[in-house]
């Protein structure tokens, strides 16, 4: 089996993985933000009590940074 395939329907790379191809995907850089203090207690709440709906869908977004530098 080969390594890499290119599927020419949506244009992505697949790489072999155990037994399945897996796609190749890389995030956006994106800003680099800091935190800071109450960014971070806002971001472990959201972590580990009941908007962890929330945290999952700004996380796979790409908004979680965002989201968590606007608290401070």
């Amino acid at each position: 089996m080969e390594k890499y395939i290119f599927d020419e329907k949506n244009g992505l790379w697949y790489k072999f993985q155990v037994d399945y191809y897996l796609p190749c995907l890389k995030l956006s850089e994106g800003e680099q933000q800091s935190i800071g203090l109450w960014g971070q207690q806002h971001l472990r709440y959201l972590k580990q009590h009941s908007r962890k709906v929330l945290y999952i869908n700004l996380l796979t977004s790409g908004k979680l940074k965002s989201y968590t530098h606007s608290a401070n």
